[in-house]
């Protein structure tokens, strides 16, 4: 069969979503699923044709709310939502939208955020299987999670995943889809020296993927595997087989404007050959691995800038109540 192009031809191993609050972005490369945090919104709600989101979240936010503080709150939970439902019009499965950054160590809060956001699509007429609720691979995120999947059915998309631990948690709560962030800084010398000079079947994040991967399959856990984050199109290449892939407008173009062979690299038959073996991880265990892979400051960075992104996006809805 012959391809128009790397796009098309990535698409029949591994299912595309686009890396963009931009929904005209999503329906140029016919993405499956989208997926969106703080900084994508925050991005796209700058420019003068996402206006109308932000005056409609601004109204909401007035609503019921006591405070300027709750004003604020309800109106950017609400302009998340409004970046979701446009974004459901122009995909074939699901989108990814991100609770409170800031909610990332507070399990009970954030499974009470979560439900305000699948109360908010469904008031829209959007069912939740439409919708995935994205929060940060801590400890207590990921026990939030568990609960989210298992007590209310809302399906859960862990973020910022950066080892193999986190990978090993996520799947033992059942939750949905992990997004580990493939370009993101990998292991305690990559972390210090930020050192990305790397062959591309020895680069940290594609390693890591497969090992994922590899884990996933064997044992036959039903989560699925968004490799995020993605530098470049060799690092993309390299994972074609993955389930799904998270590729910004930038590298999707590339791909959509190239045609050269592309290969499935990431298989279960080869999961199942591996050498891997079950692993069971407490708390106790979580928290040391990941001090010891020093991915927790990985973590730590990732919170931090979508926290900023969200107080930013604050900034943007206070001047319109």
């Amino acid at each position: 069969m012959s391809y128009n192009n790397n796009l098309e031809q990535l698409k029949t191993f591994t299912k595309v979503a686009a890396d963009t609050g931009k929904f005209e972005v999503i329906k140029k490369f016919g993405s499956s699923d989208a997926t969106t945090n703080p900084c994508l919104i925050l991005e796209a709600a700058n420019e003068v044709e996402y206006k109308y989101l932000i005056e409609k979240a601004a109204v909401y936010g007035k609503k019921n709310a006591n405070s300027v503080e709750e004003q604020v709150e309800n109106a950017k939970d609400m302009l998340t939502v409004l970046f979701g439902l446009e974004t459901v019009k122009v995909v074939t499965e699901k989108v990814s939208v991100q609770i409170n950054p800031k909610l990332a160590f507070d399990k009970e809060a954030s499974i009470s955020k979560a439900r305000k956001l699948i109360k908010l699509f469904e008031d829209h007429g959007i069912s939740k299987d439409k919708v995935l609720i994205k929060l940060p691979s801590t400890w207590e995120s990921i026990q939030a999670a568990k609960e989210l999947e298992a007590v209310h059915g809302i399906h859960c998309n862990m973020t910022l995943l950066f080892s193999f631990v986190q990978a090993v948690a996520c799947a033992d709560a059942g939750v949905t889809m992990v997004a580990p962030f493939v370009g993101g800084k990998l292991g305690g010398e990559d972390i210090r020296n930020n050192d990305t000079n790397y062959k591309v079947q020895e680069d940290p994040g594609v390693i890591l993927v497969n090992k994922i991967f590899d884990y996933y399959k064997k044992f036959n856990y039903r989560t699925v595997i968004m490799g995020a984050y993605l530098r470049n199109i060799d690092q993309i290449v390299e994972l074609a087989g993955c389930d799904y892939l998270t590729i910004s407008p930038v590298h999707l173009e590339e791909l959509a404007t190239s045609n050269y062979p592309v290969q499935r690299k990431l298989c279960k038959e080869n999961a199942i050959k591996s050498n891997l073996e079950r692993m069971e991880i407490s708390e106790v265990e979580f928290r040391w691995l990941m001090n010891e892979e020093c991915t927790g400051d990985a973590l730590s960075d990732g919170i931090r800038m979508f926290t900023s992104a969200w107080e930013k996006l604050g900034e943007l809805v206070m001047s319109y109540l």
